[in-house]
């Protein structure tokens, strides 16, 4: 076969692949490698009350922030059947107590937890105590269950207290973890919702404020994965 007739079937054999791809296809495989992962959408509002204040406007925690002993703070979260939220904090000795779910049973079901979560519950507030320190809150979205995480927390929680240290170290470990394991989902949209029509401390009865709380969430829409850290500097009053 001369030179000139092979770049003549070459380029035959060019044309001819190229007139059996479907650009169409092309195009859905590009765009389906842009939308990699499960969307999740969620509500999300954290408030905290000053002692001093009381009674007055809630302040929105939406960074790293100092309260002190006799402060007070609240949650609130509206979830899709679709996403599994958790809510953990550590306080400034290590303990591990998980403010949301309730149970990890009820995300057998996960659809049983949408709709509006106030944390805690009804009208109360939980109210920081004497204990001073570095105090953190762990925000965790996912689309799937997070059961290496429930499976170290059920740990903790059933073991005696001199093991109790070791495995919260190991809680804190999962939960960067989960972050590295997710860093290609880190980008996530946020805007305000338009508003239509055992922790260490006590719970207290009385409401800070007559506002609710909800009145201050925001959306936060993102795929797969979401995490945040609160810091909380907690002083003496």
């Amino acid at each position: 076969m001369t030179t000139y007739s092979r770049v003549f079937l070459l380029a035959f054999l060019i044309i001819w692949c190229g007139m059996l791809l479907d650009p169409h296809q092309i195009l859905q495989a590009e765009s389906a490698g842009e939308t990699d992962g499960e969307k999740i959408v969620f509500q999300w509002a954290f408030c905290a009350q000053h002692k001093a204040d009381a009674g007055q406007q809630p302040i929105v925690i939406t960074r790293d922030t100092t309260l002190k002993s006799g402060d007070q703070i609240k949650f609130f979260v509206k979830l899709e059947p679709s996403v599994y939220l958790y809510l953990i904090y550590r306080s400034s000795q290590g303990d591990i107590s998980v403010l949301f779910p309730y149970r990890f049973e009820q995300l057998d079901d996960p659809s049983s937890l949408s709709g509006k979560h106030y944390i805690p519950r009804g009208d109360r507030w939980l109210e920081l105590d004497d204990h001073t320190g570095e105090e953190k809150y762990y925000l965790l979205a996912a689309a799937d269950r997070l059961l290496d995480l429930e499976a170290l927390i059920n740990q903790y929680e059933s073991a005696d207290k001199a093991k109790k240290s070791g495995l919260s170290g190991k809680i804190t470990t999962e939960i960067r973890n989960l972050r590295k394991r997710h860093l290609k989902f880190k980008t996530y949209a946020e805007k305000p919702v338009t508003i239509i029509g055992n922790l260490r401390g006590t719970e207290k009865s009385s409401t800070p404020s007559t506002r609710d709380i909800a009145d201050f969430a925001v959306e936060i829409s993102t795929t797969t994965f979401f995490s945040r850290t609160y810091t909380i500097d907690h002083q003496q009053e």
